[in-house]
């Protein structure tokens, strides 16, 4: 029988400590929080998986925010804390990919050989790719069947140079903008920490915490 109810699997970060002062990270919570509700919200069935799998590190928790706080109360949360180990999914499952952000992702994301299968797959199989954040990083290195890379000619946006300075400089390996650039992608941005997502064919990335909304409900339209 034909599934009927789309899938989605979020795949967020296993690594706890970034940086030289061995600052404490995570998956960015409201990135997960407000992208899983809209994709529940409108019948879209959550998978967590990470690189190492079980219960990942989380960072950024805000009782404040609305999104985050209901997120906490949720079946989702239970399930985010007994991820599947990324290289053990069965891909085919799924409709789409979202990678979420928080400063994890630039430490564990970057090289993982099934980081890179997994967008590969998703994108060759004409299926919705999306990242925020830092989550873009996981774009990076991605080769194709034909050889090519991904992010070559690729419109994208992701946390900016600007953003991480008096935030994250010290911390993180590189800046992220940059690279993706130099991997031949067209990265543009709005102001620092303002709503700035991209769309180009299936692929959808957007800027920082405040954009992981706009980019769930992007990525609905194309899983649609």
């Amino acid at each position: 029988m034909k599934r009927v109810t789309k899938k989605i699997l979020f795949v967020v970060t296993s690594t706890e400590k970034i940086g030289p002062k061995n600052r404490a990270s995570g998956y960015e919570f409201s990135e997960v929080a407000h992208p899983y509700l809209v994709f529940v919200s409108n019948q879209v069935h959550v998978d967590f998986a990470s690189i190492k799998g079980g219960k990942p590190p989380e960072d950024g928790f805000d009782s404040q925010d609305s999104g985050s706080a209901i997120f906490r109360d949720s079946n989702g949360f239970k399930d985010i804390k007994s991820s599947q180990r990324l290289s053990e999914v069965d891909l085919d499952k799924y409709d789409a990919v979202f990678f979420p952000g928080g400063l994890g992702p630039m430490v564990d994301m970057l090289e993982d050989p099934d980081v890179k299968k997994t967008i590969a797959h998703f994108h060759e199989n004409d299926q919705v790719v999306g990242a925020v954040c830092h989550g873009p990083v996981a774009l990076l290195n991605v080769k194709l069947s034909d050889g090519s890379l991904l992010l070559q000619g690729k419109r994208v946006s992701a946390f900016t140079t600007a953003e991480e300075v008096g935030h994250s400089e010290h911390d993180v390996p590189f800046m992220l903008d940059r690279e993706l650039v130099a991997q031949g992608a067209i990265h543009s941005q709005s102001e620092p920490f303002g709503k700035h997502v991209v769309s180009d064919g299936k692929l959808v990335t957007g800027q920082n915490p405040a954009s992981a909304m706009g980019v769930a409900q992007e990525m609905l339209k194309k899983m649609r």
